[in-house]
């Protein structure tokens, strides 16, 4: 399979701008907490944010990004496999008889709204297979996501066709590009954050119920903070470097905390009560099938290891339950509350306050 020029190109290391460190971002509480664990635990589901525009979400991202400690990843491979996980390595890693590991930054991908088809999932030189029997793929941003992030700004303005993709690659961990009878396929695992402003349009419920945490985001109404954004963001632009090293140890505390919290999370447990309380929260709220309460225990686990508690109990489900489950409640045309409301009166009356 031919990897092409510009497969390779695209692996250079290039100099890149300073990116606004995630600890010197002010407020903005959940959404933080919410992306530090999806950094811990892959399988939540990924992250989807929601508010008012210039509040940091794109922003959060990018600052995660440059937070992530790197990831070892089979050399040259353009799918960044892993060659701890044989049994998920592509076709080219698995027929390979000595694989060279690499270290890697985590991949963080932006996906724009206009993308076609092609850049997304990747495309085939049909002319190439067709006179010279080689399955020549052109990999698309899924393959560069594997392993990492695929951010969508503005995910609920995101076209039909490109969601239907994802649902199919998010269920399944594979991208399979098809074209004239000619099939590739390849390992494409990536947490999904999506952020938007709801005052633009809502998400298609299928692609909603995939986000493992909903945050809301809202511009700050204190002055306090207001200003402190401000003083930050200008330090920021005025000396970039200096502002890097003001906040270096910070980063390297928050980085230190991911990966102990990865080396814990398998050793936490959940007790059966615990998972009676998160059963009944989700029963008290009306949430469809069982994602929310699954969804619920994931997450409360990767809170437990971010904070260095090795069993799971109720303290984690109440600081979690509104970002797991807001977005997963039925309209109710006799409770006009909004659904973090909602959330939070069940978690009081289950819980107490």
């Amino acid at each position: 399979m031919d990897i092409g020029a510009s497969a390779l190109a695209s692996r250079k290391t290039v100099a890149a701008r300073p990116v606004f460190p995630f600890d010197a971002i002010v407020g903005q509480d959940e959404m933080k907490l919410a992306l530090l664990i999806a950094a811990v635990d892959a399988s939540i589901g990924g992250v989807l944010v929601f508010g008012d525009r210039g509040t940091g979400k794109s922003t959060a991202v990018r600052a995660l990004a440059a937070l992530l400690p790197p990831m070892q990843a089979v050399a040259g491979c353009r799918f960044s496999c892993d060659p701890a996980r044989p049994e998920a390595l592509c076709d080219v890693c698995r027929d390979a008889t000595d694989l060279v590991v690499a270290t890697v930054p985590v991949p963080v991908v932006d996906l724009p709204l206009g993308a076609t088809e092609d850049r997304v999932a990747g495309a085939l030189d049909i002319e190439r297979a067709l006179a010279q029997g080689e399955k020549a793929f052109e990999p698309g941003l899924l393959a560069r996501a594997h392993r990492g992030f695929l951010y969508i700004d503005e995910v609920n303005l995101l076209e039909d066709h490109l969601v239907d993709l994802l649902l199919d690659v998010a269920a399944s961990g594979e991208n399979v590009v098809e074209r004239e009878g000619i099939s590739i396929r390849h390992p494409a695992r990536f947490v999904l954050v999506g952020s938007g402003n709801p005052e633009e349009g809502e998400l298609r419920p299928q692609l909603l119920d995939r986000f493992g945490l909903s945050v809301d985001v809202r511009t700050p109404t204190d002055l306090a903070t207001r200003v402190e954004v401000i003083k930050r963001r200008d330090a920021f632009e005025r000396d970039g470097a200096g502002f890097l090293a003001k906040w270096a140890e910070a980063a390297a505390a928050t980085r230190d905390r991911i990966l102990a919290a990865r080396a814990l999370l398998p050793a936490i447990t959940v007790p059966d009560v615990t998972l009676e309380n998160a059963a009944r929260l989700c029963m008290a709220l009306g949430t469809d099938g069982l994602r929310g309460e699954l969804t619920l225990i994931r997450t409360a686990r990767a809170l437990a290891a971010l904070e260095g508690d090795e069993v799971v109990g109720v303290p984690h489900l109440r600081r979690i339950a509104a970002p797991a489950l807001r977005h997963r409640l039925r309209r109710n045309p006799l409770d006009e509350a909004v659904a973090t409301t909602r959330v939070d009166r069940a978690v009081t009356e289950l819980f107490g306050a």
